[in-house]
């Protein structure tokens, strides 16, 4: 059985490189990392036209052969052979933006000194043609010595043609060994004296976005554009939610009146509806809110607003001592620290990526939502404000917002403390604007759902049946008076943990949710669900927190969770990138101190206002 040939697909970041090979390769992607670094790995096994299977690998996106981060350095060695458990490409498919030649065709006079056979895919052509821009690709073609495929990515167009191409490049006779490498600036002028030769003329269409960006990019509007747009992003979060939330809590409570009418009253009906129904299903309701928000974030990434976005937090982030650059990776702390954190990886500066690792947390990630979404729901009233603004969605937003500006200021602590040194300045390639591919939208969306659900039936379900049976055993002896919770060993536990976390208004219940919340933070709500489902409540979890907690309390359970001590799997991390345990425990401590002092703060606060 003969072995695939490995394809790899190259490029700079913003060339629709991911496009490209989402497009060629779907659904049948595998994820994972390279052999000893954890950068992330894309791989397909894929079967052209004459019968022979490949392996298409998406290499992490690289300005040079001349690294600067892990994962330009992982490129490199994939690319000489070197990497770990790689093979050397028998071919690669070089995506260039057509739009931007002068920069983009550098890296690919530099990946010829390889010696690896190369087709071109000449990709966004749909926007070099908006743009009026003609390009000579015979002329191009000859000069590079490479055949070049036009392709637009998002509209899978020339996807054929670059697939056809491939047999004849893996044909070709061994790559020869690379030459050494060349001047950067010598690169540079042969690229822009070829992109001069082959661009024959080009058009007006690019005053728009330049139109565009002078009002986006604006150093007082654009800030509140993108203060609106957040904004507008948490009302929806709420607002449009609510009736698919209210189909999941039916069918949720469906079922538990289907398995106590089922089942008689004992130990396993307990387990299904007080355990699972109760604790998972408290936390799959969210389900919508978090599809929600990140259908609004992979919008604005797929239009190009968020590149934007970060040259707008350049200026704020260069007061703290960081650059835009270090806004990519909080971004994707939205969605979970641990991408977050690995995306760190693309700053140059030692002293920026262990600051952003650092703050990475206090960015507000999905597992969040769960926990301020049912507190908000049972304590804040869904009324407007302001007009058409809701109160629920207003409070969302400020919690979003308490975790940027704390952000903000960790950072600005540590880079005059801890990690003081000279930041870097800030490069950044603008992409073009462009309208979303809903396919790709609900590609990123399904992901997403999987990754949410398969917590859900993994982690949290777990958690919720090691979390019953702790509430469970040992049962409350003959007579007892007490609540059930008293007598089982997770109440011993909460006694224990009560003493810690009474002073900033916690009763039991919190304090014994605050332990599997470690797993993940959405955990936490699922295991109030039991908590509270075993100690007789039969309503839904909003009602039974509304009844059961002051408003003081409540408040504080929310500032607690803006800085609340990351889960295991994202200290783990910590750990990895750092390369020991000393700034993981220091993440620890300042977080967990930080979450104590907020939670109080706020707990005695709102009483003394409140009454």
């Amino acid at each position: 059985m003969s072995i695939a040939a490995t394809v790899a697909v190259v490029g700079n970041p913003n060339a629709g490189k991911t496009s490209l090979f989402n497009a060629l390769t779907g659904a049948r992607q595998k994820v994972g990392n390279y052999p000893g670094v954890t950068v992330e790995r894309k791989s397909a096994r894929m079967t052209l036209k004459d019968g022979r299977d490949i392996d298409l690998v998406d290499l992490p996106g690289a300005y040079s052969l001349t690294p600067r981060s892990p994962d330009e350095e992982v490129t490199r060695r994939v690319l000489l052979g070197t990497q770990e458990g790689e093979t050397r490409p028998a071919a690669m498919v070089c995506v260039v933006d057509a739009t931007n030649l002068r920069n983009h065709l550098r890296f690919v006079l530099e990946l010829k000194r390889l010696g690896v056979p190369i087709v071109l895919a000449l990709n966004m052509m749909d926007l070099a043609e908006r743009d009026g821009l003609k390009l000579d690709l015979e002329r191009l073609s000859a000069t590079l010595g490479v055949p070049i495929v036009p392709t637009v990515a998002v509209r899978r167009r020339g996807l054929d043609d670059l697939m056809a191409a491939l047999p004849a490049l893996i044909d070709r006779a061994e790559a020869s060994p690379p030459l050494p490498p060349a001047d950067v600036r010598t690169l540079q002028a042969e690229a822009r004296a070829i992109a001069a030769d082959v661009i024959l003329s080009q058009g007006q269409a690019r005053r728009i976005t330049q139109s565009v960006d002078r009002v986006v990019l604006h150093p007082v509007a654009g800030p509140l554009i993108l203060a609106t747009l957040m904004f507008v992003v948490f009302q929806a979060v709420f607002a449009w939610a609510e009736a698919p939330m209210t189909w999941i809590e039916d069918g949720i409570a469906g079922l538990q009146t289907l398995v106590a009418t089922s089942l008689p009253e004992g130990l396993l009906r307990s387990l299904i509806n007080d355990g699972i129904l109760s604790g998972v299903g408290s936390v799959v309701v969210f389900l919508p809110q978090i599809l929600i928000l990140f259908a609004f974030i992979l919008l604005l990434e797929q239009s190009g607003y968020m590149t934007r976005a970060a040259f707008l937090m350049d200026r704020i982030m260069a007061r703290v001592g960081l650059n835009g650059r270090a806004f990519i990776p909080l971004l994707s702390s939205f969605a979970c620290a641990i991408p977050g954190i690995m995306a760190a990886r693309s700053i140059d500066n030692p002293r920026d990526r262990l600051t952003t690792i650092m703050i990475a947390p206090l960015m507000t990630c999905s597992a969040r939502l769960p926990v301020y979404a049912v507190i908000i729901a049972a304590f804040i009233p869904n009324k407007a404000v302001l007009g058409p603004v809701g109160l629920q969605g207003l409070v969302l937003f400020v919690l979003y917002l308490a975790g940027i500006v704390s952000a903000l200021v960790v950072a600005w602590v540590l880079r005059n403390s801890l990690v003081k040194g000279a930041s870097q300045t800030f490069l950044l390639e603008m992409p073009k604007y462009q309208l979303p591919v809903w396919r790709d939208v609900v590609i990123g969306l399904y992901q997403r759902a999987m990754v949410f659900l398969k917590r859900a039936g993994t982690i949290i379900l777990i958690s919720m049946i090691v979390l019953w049976v702790l509430l469970t055993f040992p049962a409350p002896p003959e007579g007892a008076s007490g609540p059930a919770l008293d007598y089982s060993i997770a109440g011993t536990i909460a006694h224990g943990l009560h003493v810690i976390f009474a002073p900033i208004g916690f009763n039991k219940e919190i304090a014994l949710a605050l332990v599997p919340g470690m797993a993940a933070r959405e955990v936490a709500v699922g295991a109030l669900g039991t908590v509270y489902a075993l100690q007789g409540g039969e309503a839904q979890l909003v009602e039974t927190l509304r009844a059961a907690w002051s408003l003081p309390t409540a408040l504080a359970f929310l500032a607690w969770y803006v800085f609340a001590p990351q889960c295991l799997s994202t200290l783990a991390v910590v750990r990895r990138e750092t390369n020991g345990w000393r700034w993981t425990t220091f993440m620890f401590v300042y977080l967990f101190v930080m979450a104590y002092i907020a939670a109080g703060a706020t707990y005695w606060i709102s009483r003394a206002l409140l009454g």
